[in-house]
């Protein structure tokens, strides 16, 4: 099998509960790779609890900007400087910028450091990360777009809470987004492993999983995706690199220790099996013996029919001549 990365895990999820600046995605394999909070390639639609659309954007994109931000040598951006944000003392060389609050989150993250209070944070302030959440709360979000994975086993997951990093524990007495409040309710509106070709069906296409509002707690609810790699070839000989999927399904809530991580996570693995499937003309004399298979099945049928009424009339003239002699 080659181990050329499969640029198809193709997906339209919508979390209706779930705000997008809450939502992140991430991906793992059994080679070790690991991406976390993935951006490229990822739409995110803001939604009211209508299913409305009240924004869509490129994760990552359109942060606002403000005039003269703070330097990393601490004084306010000059007309005729260039721009170079601090990293507030996570930085591993002299010259690292962190020109927005992501990057100084990045920064923190690979310092193994709590971000512990956002305000504090300029770029994070003037980009309005944590009024975005405020405004966000109740809203749901619809994410789509597609992932590079390797094909090898492994999983990518919708991780709500995960975006914030090592941010998380302030927010959660600011904002209140404790993980045991998580609703993780989804419709999956598309999701395919590879091009669509004729005949193909996405089982997950639809699906839609409510999390039960009488225990109130969340959980982490599974996929577990069976993928074959397929080969379409049409009538003129071009070739279609697919895969097709089977997938079973589980929910694990978040009791007892240790507790899941909450969020949706779809786990695959790839058969070592083929499938080939070849479009082709049907030959003539293949049609003439379908036809001539339709008509004697038709005869067939006629005949039975037509013994059915002979015989039943036979019957019934017999049993009126014996009443007449009666």
């Amino acid at each position: 099998m080659s181990d050329v990365p499969l640029k198809s895990e193709l997906f339209d999820v919508t979390f209706p509960a779930l705000p997008c600046s809450l939502v992140a995605i991430d991906t793992m394999d059994v080679s070790g790779e690991q991406h976390y909070d993935i951006r490229h390639d990822i739409i995110k639609k803001r939604i009211d609890q209508l299913g409305n659309v009240i924004e869509s954007r490129k994760d990552g994109v359109g942060s606002q900007k403000i005039e003269r931000p703070l330097q990393n040598h601490g004084g306010r951006l000059d007309h005729n400087e260039a721009y170079c944000g601090s990293c507030y003392g996570s930085e591993e060389s002299d010259n690292q910028c962190c020109n927005s609050c992501e990057e100084v989150r990045d920064a923190y993250r690979k310092k193994g450091w709590a971000l512990t209070n956002v305000e504090s944070i300029d770029q994070c302030k003037r980009e309005g990360f944590v009024q975005r959440l405020k405004d966000e709360q109740g809203e749901g979000c619809n994410i789509h777009g597609f992932v590079d994975v390797n094909k090898v086993a492994g999983n990518f997951h919708f991780a709500p809470g995960k975006s914030l990093d090592h941010a998380f524990n302030f927010l959660q007495d600011m904002l209140n987004f404790q993980p045991e409040n998580y609703n993780i309710s989804h419709k999956i509106n598309k999701l395919s492993f590879g091009k669509d070709f004729p005949g193909v069906i996405n089982p997950l296409d639809g699906v839609e999983w409510k999390q039960e509002h009488t225990t109130g707690l969340t959980g982490m609810y599974q996929y577990f995706v069976k993928v074959v790699p397929t080969i379409y070839t049409d009538i003129r000989g071009r070739k279609i690199h697919s895969n097709q999927f089977s997938v079973t399904e589980h929910f694990r809530e978040a009791v007892g220790l240790p507790r899941p991580p909450p969020g949706v996570y779809f786990f695959y693995e790839f058969s070592p099996i083929q499938v080939d499937f070849t479009e082709e003309n049907t030959s003539l004399l293949h049609f003439l013996t379908n036809i001539c298979a339709i008509i004697g099945g038709i005869f067939t049928v006629a005949g039975i029919i037509d013994s059915f009424v002979y015989h039943g009339h036979r019957a019934i003239k017999k049993k009126m001549e014996i009443g007449k002699l009666g």
